[in-house]
């Protein structure tokens, strides 16, 4: 089975370049030309990508892998899943990142105040 994040990475790989070879995808995405072909399989049995030809082109074995309306669909769906759970975690980050800030200017208020301490009792 394929989690979001391969599914999506082909879909977009697949939508900027749909000419591209089985052995192209495989080096974009880092797996194997059978990680490639089993991926492309699946995507096709779900019916969100199609196998197309250039009519035009003189060598009819030259196929493009297209992406159906179902394939443009869970795109979208897997980028605004995907979008969301980014923007939470950036949000996440920036509470953190103030609470941090917070922390280290009390630190300073703190050690500048014990700093004046030491400073009066000599």
């Amino acid at each position: 089975m394929l989690s979001d994040p391969q599914r999506l990475e082909i879909l977009k790989l697949l939508d900027a370049q749909p000419q591209m070879s089985q052995r192209d995808l495989a080096q974009a995405m880092g797996v194997s030309l059978g990680k490639a072909n089993y991926c492309l399989k699946a995507l096709m049995e779900k019916g969100l990508v199609k196998l197309g030809n250039f009519r035009r082109n003189p060598d009819k074995r030259e196929y493009a892998y297209l992406l159906t309306a179902a394939g443009v669909q869970e795109k979208t769906r897997i980028t605004m899943a995907f979008l969301r759970r980014k923007v939470a975690e950036y949000e996440a980050l920036e509470k953190e990142i103030e609470q941090l800030r917070g922390d280290l200017k009390n630190r300073r208020i703190q050690s500048g105040v014990q700093s004046e301490r030491q400073t009066g009792n000599q």
